[in-house]
């Protein structure tokens, strides 16, 4: 795939985010996919696996949302096999605290699959809105 395909690819998964469908994301990922949320927040770290992605990241994230997540794609960069994604969100979540971040996510693609994504966030938003995820999502 050249970086017209990779951005094309991330084009999908991020208008479909923005429509509240989490799907195209889903199957965009390589089973042995990493994402690596950076800092030192509880969520921070890097979650290696499909498998893992959904269960330790994903599930309890939107478990602690009051309403469907909405998004908003702002830019979309891309070259060679790294697409790098601009945009925002915003969701209550259950503890009625307002999660409105601001994201950069970083996919590298291979093959038509997201084999790697890096998301820079605002960490000390997610100190003050969001819980900490179960301990068994440190076991990675």
């Amino acid at each position: 795939m050249n970086t017209s395909d990779n951005k094309a690819l991330v084009q999908h998964i991020h208008a479909e985010l923005d429509k509240g469908n989490g799907q195209a994301f889903i199957d965009s990922l390589a089973d042995d996919a990493s994402w690596t949320l950076e800092g030192t927040t509880p969520w921070s770290r890097t979650y290696a696996g499909k498998e893992a992605i959904r269960e330790e990241l994903i599930k309890p994230l939107f478990a602690q949302f009051a309403a469907p997540y909405a998004s908003k794609t702002e830019r979309i960069i891309a070259e060679g096999d790294r697409v790098v994604v601009l945009f925002s969100g915003d969701v209550p979540t259950k503890a009625g605290k307002r999660y409105n971040n601001r994201y950069c996510y970083v996919y590298r693609l291979e093959g038509g699959k997201v084999k790697e994504l890096t998301e820079y966030f605002d960490t000390a938003l997610v100190q003050q809105a969001l819980e900490a995820p179960p301990a068994a999502a440190h076991a990675g």
